[in-house]
């Protein structure tokens, strides 16, 4: 395979190992092993910009920042170095004695977000293929899972936005609800105020007065937990107004009936006294979404972490649909995804419930597909297993041992301290990270693993484009790859093939079993990436003309139509309604052009059996825990911009912890003053799971009943020892973003 990483030894043009914009950026060696990142403004998205973060990656390159040696837990339960074959047969002996007394499914594996396709692809073949497993899951499931359900229940297909990024600022409104990019993706903010310049208008929808809510047009702050009723009192309002598009609907949807009827039930002044939102600033939202020709609703963890969040995001999407806002020109419903390759990462089969290629582990077509490139028996491959939450619920009684790669649940799940407890029981745990993380830290061994400048290989942005990240510098000495772990682990257990250590190998294994599929990358390489800055999918390799997979597997290309604008006559054969481009010489056999990808999807039709959108019929309901005399304060969640996700990384970098060296408790003035705090003065903030200690942060910025902590430390500060862990029973998402607590004073 060719070495795309070490083509240009002096800068590599790469992408930020952080969030899904996956910045691009450049990346040049310097003394100590490390890199010095600059400017890359030839990628669209973020056009130069970095945050803090992206600007500061580099530093946990450094020696003393990371892992740069196998550890096994000694005799006297400390962690010592040891050698790589040591470390392997280790784990290899451990998960055959469990399967051997406890069946296949005792082994549990929990991957992440920010891991490669390949890896991710690797690692949900190694659970199905070498363990045998059905118990794995990643912690992607608690990042967009509540959105992937609705779209792929309205759409047919979920894709976290259906357009890119470059089409907000030139829509006439966005409706930006639980999301906060001023301080969780900073280069995507210039959309939102370009939207503006523009002459479009920015409502934000955030319990929080947050940087990103003061660009905003409009702010409502509804209380925690009740975007579903917001969502459906601004769709009775449409309906009331006589706002509905009523030609789209007809022609482009089904099910309106019973949406309609369930809208109705949620008034305007029963809608304020649930979420808040007083009647007139609900009536001016519908007013600044209905006015333009063009509108989107973009959502991100606020209405997404609840017990009811497939609902609630339905609910936002049955707006968009009633007033014709989506699968048309610079509109949409769309999902800020979290995570680097959150949208990636649940696509090729680390998810409890999908095979690559984005496909349904319960589909006998889609096992005998993936089981023929795989080289093994359907009937071997395992069924759906336990969620996230109920993976990391089930350790140390029915899960026995558990190899975890690129996650930190014990900062990260929901009720973390009894998770932590959990990990504490099991009989083995392996954790393969870069640093030393707090679930590392409870490990029997730990593996130290290569970062995205050591390694090359692909993620998948929150736009649905395929990006290549490439190898900049040599890992240090002791210091392997993730995808060199589980092919040593493999031949461990008795798997000699199948597990290649070069990406672009396992990429070209992921290409044939994603084809077909959802989400399909057949028509992407290591050689498109590398000169087209990425491709959207689906980008199904291009069959010859007289073939009838393209209609049959529903990602064809749709002719006539303009990539840029999504505008055209013709009507694409895709059930996806792509806006690419076809070359085909239609009748004479001949291999068509590659397929360009598809950066707008839905434009002709949408992805479901009939081609049109699922209106889907939802009503409010309360949180799983509702405030009393006990508890009667709401807490909220979320992320600082200087910190990123558990922190396990950014909590090495100086910079960043000056910035944001540790949790908080924000809230209002009103509250503070009835527990007699001042700021920077020690709270308790306790709910049914537990306890959390941090400093005031006193504002008017946040609502009197609600109070708000970010979650990347562990320790007393630790806001997920606080938060619920009841499922959305359809997505089982956690309930992150609302939990009942009581506040009180601490004293020395």
């Amino acid at each position: 395979m060719q070495n795309i990483g070490t083509r240009n030894p002096a800068t590599t043009p790469t992408h930020c190992p952080y969030c899904a914009l996956q910045c691009g950026m450049n990346l040049t060696p310097v003394e100590g092993g490390t890199v010095e990142v600059s400017e890359r403004t030839d990628f669209p998205v973020n056009r130069g910009a970095l945050c803090g973060k992206g600007r500061t990656a580099a530093a946990v390159l450094a020696p003393g920042a990371r892992l740069t040696s196998p550890l096994v837990r000694s005799g006297d339960g400390a962690l010592v170095p040891a050698g790589w074959d040591e470390a392997l047969d280790r784990i290899a002996g451990n998960l055959e004695r469990t399967r051997a007394r406890y069946g296949a499914d005792a082994l549990g594996v929990f991957g992440g977000g920010g891991l490669t396709n390949e890896k991710a692809y690797a690692l949900g073949k190694f659970a199905r293929v070498v363990l045998g497993t059905s118990q794995i899951d990643y912690n992607g499931r608690f990042c967009m899972s509540s959105a992937a359900a609705a779209g792929t229940r309205a759409f047919g297909l979920d894709r976290g936005l259906p357009f890119p990024l470059e089409d907000v600022p030139r829509t006439g409104c966005v409706i930006l609800v639980g999301s906060n990019p001023a301080e969780t993706m900073p280069p995507s903010l210039r959309y939102f105020t370009e939207l503006r310049e523009n002459g479009g208008t920015l409502i934000v929808v955030d319990p929080r007065r947050t940087r990103t809510a003061e660009q905003a047009d409009l702010h409502l702050a509804p209380r925690p937990g009740t975007d579903l009723a917001l969502a459906l009192g601004m769709l009775h309002l449409v309906v009331a107004e006589g706002r509905v598009d009523e030609e789209y609907v007809e022609e482009r949807t089904s099910g309106w009936e019973e949406a309609r009827a369930a809208a109705m039930a949620h008034w305007p002044e029963y809608v304020e006294r649930i979420t808040g939102v007083s009647v007139p600033e609900l009536r001016e939202a519908v007013r600044l979404f209905c006015a333009p020709e063009a509108a989107m609703v973009l959502t991100a963890r606020g209405p997404e972490q609840q017990a009811k969040g497939t609902d609630t995001v339905g609910a936002w999407i049955n707006l968009c649909l009633a007033t014709g806002r989506a699968g048309r020109p610079l509109s949409g419903y769309g999902c800020l995804t979290g995570q680097g390759n959150g949208q990636g990462g649940r696509e090729h089969g680390q998810k409890a419930d999908q095979l690559p290629g984005y496909r349904k582990l319960t589909d006998p077509a889609a096992r005998r597909h993936v089981a023929e490139v795989w080289g093994v028996d359907p009937d071997a491959l395992p069924g759906p297993g336990r969620s996230a939450y109920e993976l990391l619920d089930a350790l140390g009684t029915d899960v026995r041992s558990l190899l975890v790669m690129g996650s930190n649940p014990v900062v990260s799940a929901p009720r973390a301290a009894h998770v932590e407890g959990r990990l504490r029981s099991l009989d083995f745990l392996a954790v393969c990270d870069v640093v030393l993380s707090e679930t590392a830290e409870l490990a029997d061994v730990v593996l130290p693993v290569t970062q995205w400048a050591e390694e090359t290989g692909t993620t998948t942005s929150l736009e649905g484009r395929v990006l290549l990240r490439r190898r900049a510098i040599t890992p240090p000495d002791g210091v392997r790859g993730d995808l060199e772990v589980l092919h040593g682990l493999a031949g461990r257990l008795g798997v000699e093939k199948g597990f290649p250590t070069d990406p672009e190998e396992v990429f070209e294994e992921l290409r044939r079993a994603s084809a077909g599929g959802p989400a399909d990358y057949s028509g992407i390489d290591y050689r498109r990436l590398a000169e087209e800055n990425g491709v959207f999918w689906p980008c199904p390799a291009q069959p010859a003309a007289d073939d009838t997979h393209t209609a049959a597997t529903g990602t064809g290309p749709g002719p006539g139509r303009d990539t840029r604008t999504g505008t055209g006559t013709a009507t694409g054969s895709g059930s996806t309604g792509t806006d690419s481009d076809s070359d085909a010489d239609v009748g004479t056999g001949l291999r068509a052009a590659p397929h360009p990808g598809t950066p707008r999807l839905f434009l002709d039709r949408f992805a479901t059996d009939d081609g049109r959108a699922r209106f889907v019929p939802v009503t409010h309901r309360p949180s799983a825990e509702e405030p009393d005399d006990e508890y009667p304060v709401l807490l909220t969640t979320g992320r600082v911009v200087s910190q990123y996700q558990s922190g396990a990384q950014t909590r090495r970098v100086a910079e960043l912890n000056a910035a944001a060296p540790g949790p908080f408790v924000e809230l209002h003035p009103r509250l503070a003053a009835r527990l007699g705090a001042a700021e920077g003065d020690p709270l308790a903030v306790v709910s049914r799971r537990g306890r959390a200690v941090a400093p005031a942060r006193i504002t008017t910025g946040i609502r009197p009943d609600t109070v708000f902590m970010p979650f990347h430390w562990p320790g007393e500060g630790r806001a997920n020892t606080l938060t619920n862990p009841a499922l959305d029973p359809t997505s089982r998402m956690p309930e992150f973003k609302v939990c009942a607590v009581r506040v009180e004073t601490v004293t020395s």
